[in-house]
């Protein structure tokens, strides 16, 4: 709550975030799987001297750079873009605690742009081995980029013993409980998610039945491999997942249902593989691998919806809060109140309500992040205009990070409907015994204005809505 917040109406900043960053997982995963597919086949292509298969992968090759370097960098800068100004206090938690890890990260991708380019841009140009070789330079850059990244994603999820021992180094902090689950995991998305790409590319590219057959037999195996990879990281990453994330995952019955979901998908995939590619290489007509593309895509951005949301009420477990507070200020926060326990929000509160600001305190009872601070015994005393007005603030630092206001993504405004307003002041005060939530970080005063705020958004009771039946009715 030190940062200014980045306020994205209807979608919510984290959502921005969510959307691309799945668009650029699917991407990216692909990044790696098929830069293996393309080390391979090409190899497979020079052994046998199959000069129409190169021309192929030559231009599959160009087809994978525009959208995996090109496409794919777009949406990584775009994920950095978002994350900073949407999850700040996190952002800084990552980048201050795998500095090592992002350096090397980059090492790679430097390593990986540049054998991609000169892999394609030099194709005929190189001797066969050579050709190769930086085929297999950039297959194997890519995956240790995923590792590199997928250690860092982890730690948001579980962090183990740097939180709970206090062993607050890298490696610690990188190799996490959730670190091996999801590389297995990630792995054998990889090797399914190309395939499938692949799939769908041949398809529509390729008019040569006998070509087509052999792409579907030759990756068939592969993505085989990465389903079963998929299912064995999804069982080890429920497993490793910390008590928290496991109570919101088995309380939401949203998420159970796409739990299944994930498990019904991909044994879909797997059977569709076996029957086809596998067995039937001849099955693989633009329908048939679309329908696959699609079952394989719908699988993975539903596994990462899921990774995210089991994180509440935390960005990084144990570490940073959903509303960018750390565990260890909620205390001090709730003793000195909220407006005044942020940088932005006690300079709002000073510049636009001068009378509130209070040099010193003769309560022994108050302790203050700064001085001079926000006295919030005055605050109740406020025109109804004002109480609204900073209660939309505290709204927009404490609740915006996983809320809509009137409208959009779990939007607060339908979800108290018809409430009163002691029921919605109860909440405030106990958000995280009432729900998966933040603790409430301020005081008594400022969640009356935020009370005052959230009955100003909320919709009325439908009329003609019974909720119960009167004492008469019942005799």
């Amino acid at each position: 709550m030190h940062y200014p917040w980045w306020y994205v109406p209807y979608l919510t900043s984290p959502m921005l975030i969510a959307v691309i960053s799945v668009v650029h997982v699917l991407v990216s995963h692909y990044a790696v799987g098929g830069g293996l597919f393309l080390a391979v086949e090409v190899n497979h292509a020079y052994r046998t001297q199959d000069r129409k298969y190169l021309e192929y992968l030559k231009r599959h090759a160009r087809f994978f750079i525009l959208l995996t370097v090109v496409f794919g960098a777009i949406t990584g800068v775009g994920i950095w873009w978002t994350i900073g100004l949407a999850s700040p206090l996190a952002t800084e938690v990552l980048i201050r605690t795998f500095v090592f890890g992002w350096a090397t990260e980059w090492v790679f991708f430097v390593l990986e742009i540049t054998a991609a380019f000169v892999f394609f841009y030099y194709w005929g140009r190189l001797p066969e081995k050579t050709h190769v070789a930086i085929g297999w330079i950039y297959a194997l850059a890519a995956w240790i980029s995923l590792v590199l990244i997928t250690g860092i994603t982890a730690f948001m999820l579980n962090p183990g013993a740097w939180v709970e021992r206090g062993h607050q180094d890298f490696w610690t902090a990188f190799f996490n409980p959730q670190f091996l689950p999801q590389t297995i995991a990630r792995t054998g998305g990889a090797l399914l998610l190309s395939s499938l790409y692949v799939y769908l590319h041949a398809s529509l590219t390729i008019p040569e039945a006998a070509m087509r057959d052999m792409i579907a037999s030759r990756s068939a195996r592969p993505a085989l491999v990465g389903a079963v990879l998929v299912t064995a990281g999804g069982v080890l990453w429920y497993y490793f997942l910390p008590p928290s994330a496991k109570a919101a995952l088995d309380a939401a019955a949203v998420l159970n249902v796409l739990v299944v979901l994930i498990f019904a998908l991909t044994i879909v995939v797997f059977f569709l593989l076996y029957l086809g590619p596998y067995r039937n290489p001849g099955w693989l007509s633009p329908g048939f691998a679309g329908a696959l593309c699609l079952f394989g895509i719908a699988a993975f951005s539903t596994g990462e919806f899921i990774r995210e949301a089991v994180r509440k009420p935390f960005v990084v477990y144990n570490v940073v809060l959903g509303n960018q507070v750390r565990p260890e200020e909620v205390a001090s926060l709730q003793r000195s109140g909220y407006l005044d326990g942020g940088r932005w929000t006690n300079a709002l509160v000073q510049e636009n309500y001068p009378q509130l600001i209070w040099v010193g305190s003769t309560d022994p009872e108050d302790i203050f992040l700064r001085d001079p601070h926000v006295d919030n015994r005055k605050l109740l005393a406020l025109p109804v205009k004002d109480r609204l007005r900073l209660g939309a603030v505290i709204f927009q630092y404490h609740c915006n990070d996983c809320h809509a206001a009137k409208q959009g993504y779990s939007a607060v405004g339908p979800l108290l409907q018809g409430r009163s307003r002691e029921l919605v002041l109860s909440t405030v005060k106990h958000l995280d015994s009432v729900l998966f939530m933040p603790p409430w970080c301020g005081r008594n005063a400022e969640a009356e204005l935020l009370t005052d705020y959230l009955m100003s958004i909320s919709r009325p009771r439908p009329a003609g809505m019974r909720l119960g039946l009167q004492v008469s009715e019942v005799k």
